[in-house]
């Protein structure tokens, strides 16, 4: 009943309402971004301009995200060509994965075996559950526990930003393997979403993979580079995404705990300055997010406000960090997992060399 409350005033508040402004204001950053990239191209300051495309894609996404959840119009096509359009044409990712995956990790924040965020074994884990064998419900693949597990994961921790760096390419494969899959197929009246995102997508690969990375830049040293540092500069959005969740906990407690107590238990929302919202798109405010998924990014620190009241008053613990407390919540999760594996693979060593299970 105080969820319903807090959701009225959300609506009283009109923060459901999208200002169109905020948009106009967005798209000057957009465009100066892209503009300098185009320039410093030009003029052959090859990795500059690198930067200057990096920047352009991490900022840009953020739109994305908010036509994904249909929270600019309002209106399904419109969303979905609008989110089309910014991912697939000028960031080559598919908006339709983003969607498939992200609507269930918003159902069900955090669970090893259902949330598709978190289910990154064997590079990362930030749940005991993988332990052993886990079934993802979303992928329908199994998640088997092995010696690539028990090598990599005690170095998580270590190896967190260098995978944050380059996780844009595992991005294009998910992406791909989505279009190719029966799951982007099977969408009924929305069927024609499917070749609006492969030819979106195609685009994207002919202009920045031939047009300019192949025909335009000079030798494979600087294509290299070139790659390497603009996939690089969008790293601020994927440790951002993965740190709202990565640290939480994972339990499932059941049809005792309601929807919004489990969204503020396995959600953290990221503090900053007003003046440094345009760095973090807004979507620093994940838990806010995750209670009310189509409000405008552009209203979530005033949502912020009545969240914080509603959690006073229920006595939910709501989670908010600053950016670098935040990363170290983050790391020594992954720490604290790594030790877990450390253990394990010792007493599975321990007992192949003495025969002895202590269990006596």
């Amino acid at each position: 009943m105080d969820y319903r409350e807090l959701h009225q005033q959300i609506k009283d508040h009109g923060l459901y309402t999208c200002h169109y402004s905020k948009y106009y204001k967005e798209m000057v950053r957009y465009s100066f971004l892209f503009i300098l990239f185009a320039y410093l191209l030009y003029s052959k300051w090859y990795m500059t301009s690198a930067m200057a495309l990096g920047a352009f894609w991490q900022q840009i996404m953020f739109s994305a995200h908010d036509a994904g959840h249909r929270g600019i119009t309002g209106n399904f096509v419109k969303d979905t060509l609008i989110g089309a359009f910014i991912a697939d044409f000028c960031c080559g990712l598919s908006i339709g994965w983003w969607k498939s995956s992200h609507n269930v990790h918003h159902l069900i924040t955090n669970m090893p075996e259902h949330d598709p965020d978190i289910q990154n074994v064997p590079i990362f884990s930030n749940s005991p559950t993988y332990m052993k064998s886990v079934l993802s419900s979303f992928y329908n693949f199994e998640y088997a526990w092995d010696n690539a597990c028990e090598f990599l994961l005690p170095y998580q921790k270590y190896t967190y930003y260098p995978v944050m760096a380059l996780a844009r390419f595992n991005l294009y494969f998910l992406s791909w393997c989505h279009l190719m899959s029966p799951r982007a197929a099977q969408l009924g009246a929305a069927s024609w979403t499917r070749p609006v995102e492969i030819l979106f997508m195609a685009c994207y690969w002919y202009l920045f993979g031939y047009c300019l990375v192949w025909s335009y830049l000079p030798n494979w040293p600087v294509r290299v580079g070139f790659v390497l540092i603009s996939h690089t500069f969008t790293m601020l959005l994927h440790v951002q995404i993965t740190l709202s969740h990565w640290g939480m906990p994972t339990a499932d407690l059941g049809p005792t705990e309601s929807f919004p107590q489990r969204q503020l238990r396995t959600t953290m929302d990221v503090d900053c300055p007003v003046w440094l919202d345009w760095l973090h798109g807004g979507l620093q405010f994940q838990a806010v997010h995750h209670l009310f998924p189509r409000v405008p990014r552009h209203n979530l620190r005033q949502a912020q406000t009545l969240v914080r009241a509603f959690c006073e008053k229920t006595q939910i613990r709501y989670q908010c960090y600053g950016f670098v407390e935040g990363n170290q919540v983050v790391l020594s999760r992954l720490e604290e997992i790594a030790k877990m594996v450390t253990t394990l693979v010792d007493c599975q060593l321990h007992m192949a060399e003495t025969g002895e299970s202590g269990l006596h």
